[in-house]
């Protein structure tokens, strides 16, 4: 999204149940490795010092740190390439580091963590966000601006009337909107998500293709039986039973040390990438149920073969 003058966001204050307005400064610098000389892309975050708006570990006991010119709180969760800030600022070295040509001081640890945006983040003040972006950046043009609502109000209604109310240049979200219109784009509006859902699909194709080769062969090597059952009476439909309890003996078996190789690749996936990948529930019994019905597809598949076979042929 584009920066907006932040004489938007001061409009919101006409509306009785807006408490406060915050404005947010985010941009992409290069912060020089102290030890190597080596530059790497971060997120800078500017905000006003008079108000502590995050919620993470480390801010609220260093957030008086940053009211001091040049001084940055550093993110002791960002990658490697950075530099060992965070263990020479807790060996009680002072550390400093060039952030866009301009030298900055580390005032402070906090936690935050990489993600697909950023490999490190930087908290500072307003004023020291806009030197470090000088001249490129102006004061009053934001990024985001942060609305809190007085007591009672109902989120959703303020953040529809503010639709209205304020020109069409400007998004309006509710807290729950945000993270979802973020989710969408990382999802949808990026190589990141197209790559994900297509292994997704490949995966449930190879994995539908092998299970049936399995089933097929099965099914093959055992037709003189299958024969015998549909002479002595056994129907198709419970031969048909008798294939999808092996294609969901299959899923279960499959999916537990599947399930224990993907924590493996998790692990090591977060330890390499400094990103928050965890195996939720969720995603847990989804994955389930895709090999479940993965494997159903393939029995019903490999049963054409008993479909056409005759106990008169076979004996």
């Amino acid at each position: 999204m584009k920066t907006f003058s932040q004489r938007r966001l001061y409009k919101a204050l006409d509306l009785q149940n807006v408490q406060s307005v915050h404005p947010i400064y985010l941009d992409y610098t290069a912060w020089k490795n102290p030890l190597t000389g080596r530059s790497r892309n971060l997120l800078v975050i500017g905000i006003n010092p008079a108000v502590n708006l995050f919620d993470l570990p480390g801010i609220q006991e260093n957030f008086e740190k940053i009211k001091l010119p040049d001084i940055v709180l550093y993110d002791r969760s960002s990658r490697q390439e950075y530099g060992p800030i965070a263990a020479e600022f807790e060996q009680g070295k002072t550390v400093a580091a060039e952030v866009n040509n301009r030298r900055m001081k580390v005032g402070g640890l906090f936690t935050l963590g990489a993600s697909f945006g950023a490999d490190g983040n930087l908290v500072t003040s307003d004023i020291s966000f806009l030197r470090i972006f000088q001249p490129r950046r102006q004061r009053g043009l934001i990024d985001i601006g942060l609305i809190r609502l007085k007591p009672g109000a109902n989120a959703n209604t303020v953040a529809q009337i503010l639709t209205n109310y304020l020109p069409k240049d400007i998004k309006v979200f509710t807290k729950q909107e945000f993270i979802d219109y973020e989710k969408y784009y990382w999802e949808s509006g990026t190589a990141i998500g197209f790559i994900f859902t297509l292994g997704t699909i490949m995966g449930f194709i190879v994995g539908t293709v092998i299970v049936y080769q399995i089933l097929y062969t099965e099914v093959a090597d055992h037709l003189a039986e299958y024969a015998t059952l549909k002479a002595i009476g056994y129907t198709q439909n419970y031969l048909l039973m008798v294939i999808l309890q092996e294609a969901i003996i299959l899923a279960i078996l499959g999916y537990i040390p599947g399930f224990a190789i993907t924590m493996f690749l998790y692990n090591r996936a977060r330890d390499a990438t400094l990103l928050p990948v965890f195996m939720s529930l969720g995603r847990a019994v989804m994955v389930f149920l895709l090999t479940v019905i993965m494997c159903f597809i393939s029995g019903t598949i490999a049963m054409r073969k008993l479909r056409s076979a005759d106990p008169a042929d076979i004996f």
